[in-house]
């Protein structure tokens, strides 16, 4: 089975490169994933729980990182079996980083896995549902890691305005004011959580937007506003009240 996944994160190919590698963050974002024994700055022994129909497997699975271009580029071998379900695995795994114009990440993964034995009786169907499944939470809780440990971005200060003739001001002005009271003001960061986002984007896309700038910001009444404070930096997570159950099932899942 071989699959490709895409997620951009708000924060740098180094911050991001850093978490991939850091055992203790990968145990927390891996979904079903119990330990993570450090043999060598290449090689780690895990322990992972996953579910598959009325089927639990508990593998233990030894991974090789065999090529890495940081913060760029990282290949790994990894494979596993559980005897008590007569199945094992093989999985080559491919992780590309690049910056976005913005100094953002965009993260392309490209895994294939070869699943034998009681597992690798089910269908591709089934499979790939599951994978899909996996891979949003893994996604969903790397977005977290990453907004929360990513450093403060410095405020840029706004360009000098041109000089205006005198007789135009007060047409400007008023243009301004009546376009600010049309929409709420909310800081640019991607995948921040503006409304007609559909679900089909992924829902962790619109998890986290930045606090609301100025004194004079605004949201929409029906938003859900959670803020998570780490040291000085402070997010805003802004959700519309129709997606309250995917709200609460993320807040559980991120205070656990």
């Amino acid at each position: 089975m071989e699959l490709e996944k895409r997620l951009t994160l708000p924060a740098a190919p180094e911050h991001v490169w850093a978490l991939l590698l850091d055992p203790q963050v990968m145990g927390q974002c891996v979904p079903g994933m119990q330990a993570i024994e450090v043999l060598s700055d290449t090689e780690y022994l895990a322990q992972m729980q996953v579910k598959l129909a009325f089927i639990s497997a508990k593998f233990k699975i030894h991974t090789t990182v065999v090529e890495q271009r940081a913060p760029h580029y990282l290949r790994s071998v990894g494979t596993g079996d559980d005897a008590s379900v007569a199945s094992s695995f093989k999985q080559v795994s491919e992780i590309e980083l690049e910056r976005t114009e913005a100094g953002h990440t965009a993260l392309r993964m490209a895994i294939r896995v070869d699943l034998l034995g009681r597992l690798g009786s089910f269908g591709m169907n089934v499979m790939k549902t599951k994978s899909d499944r996996l891979w949003e939470e893994f996604g969903r809780n790397l977005m977290a890691r990453a907004v929360a440990s990513a450093p403060p971005t410095a405020a840029v200060a706004a360009p000098t305005a041109p000089a205006r003739d005198a007789g135009t001001v007060a047409v400007h002005d008023q243009q301004a004011q009546a376009a600010s009271t049309q929409r709420p003001a909310i800081a640019s960061l991607p995948f921040t959580a503006r409304h007609g986002i559909p679900v089909r984007a992924g829902w962790w896309r619109r998890l986290f937007a930045p606090a609301a700038a100025g004194p004079g910001a605004q949201r929409l009444p029906n938003d859900i506003c959670i803020e998570v404070r780490r040291g000085d930096a402070t997010v805003t997570v802004l959700w519309p009240a129709q997606d309250g159950a995917e709200c609460a099932a993320w807040l559980r899942d991120y205070l656990k």
